[in-house]
């Protein structure tokens, strides 16, 4: 799809006239008219500005000229799955589970193999084959290329350790010791919870990036214990095969 055809769609899709558009990104009417046209394309500070209204990448707006890739895990990158900066821009370099709110989540490449391994395996990969094909492509990839440039000299683990240790520190029964905190996207861990009144309810959001991990219960039991934290809150739950019967047993402000 041509960029006149992309801002066509996102502009109706929202309900809005070209006036309404010209408004918000700071041009005329016949700016936007010509950029449906096909006669120009919005400059590089006007697209920034269309990306954080529409909430898509500037290379959508392009027409995905280019394959995004995850310089951190190497996967290839979709709008809904890019990390955001700080401000909450599209940092379109890098996927949410490695990149939240302007902090890089991984400073360790066996522990970003570990989790990538496990979630390759089974997916025409086995374990060995996928070990080694993300050891010969994350040294390729210009995060870890540039890791001393970019690395925030400890803080990020210094927080993982903390959370580490309180969660630790909290002896739940039958919860092993906890070892690792990996990046964990809302909406693929946002149980719903029964409260005593009846009712659901939620309580994550499924944009934002946590910390967190699986644990499989000491008593033998088909039960997992779930953990998420991060700098605000941390949470234990449990449940069964696919996220049955959650349970949550502790939702602590830190």
């Amino acid at each position: 799809m041509d960029t006149k055809d992309v801002i066509y769609e996102l502009r109706t899709k929202k309900g809005m006239t070209q006036d309404e558009l010209a408004e918000k990104v700071f041009v005329t009417r016949q700016a936007v008219s010509r950029w449906e046209n096909g006669e120009t394309v919005p400059n590089t500070d006007t697209l920034k500005l269309l990306s954080g209204l529409f909430d898509v990448s500037i290379n959508t707006l392009l027409g995905s000229p280019r394959q995004l890739i995850c310089q951190c895990c190497g996967m290839p990158l979709e709008d809904e799955i890019i990390g955001r900066d700080k401000d909450g821009t599209l940092n379109e370099d890098y996927c949410k589970w490695c990149y939240a709110d302007g902090t890089y989540t991984y400073s360790d490449m066996d522990d970003l193999i570990d989790v990538c391994v496990k979630n390759m395996s089974g997916e025409g990969f086995t374990e060995e084959q996928a070990r080694t094909y993300m050891k010969q492509l994350l040294p390729s990839l210009d995060y870890w290329k540039r890791y001393e440039e970019l690395s925030d000299d400890g803080q990020f683990d210094a927080l993982k350790k903390q959370l580490i240790q309180e969660i630790n520190d909290l002896h739940i029964e039958g919860m092993p010791k906890l070892e690792k905190l990996n990046a964990l996207v809302g909406q693929y861990v946002n149980l719903e919870y029964r409260l005593p009144s009846g009712k659901s309810v939620k309580f994550l959001d499924d944009g934002t990036t946590y910390l967190g991990n699986q644990l499989e219960s000491e008593s033998g039991e088909d039960l997992c214990y779930g953990v998420l934290a991060n700098m605000d809150f941390i949470m234990v739950c449990t449940y069964r095969a696919e996220g049955a019967d959650p349970e949550l047993l502790i939702y602590k402000k830190r």
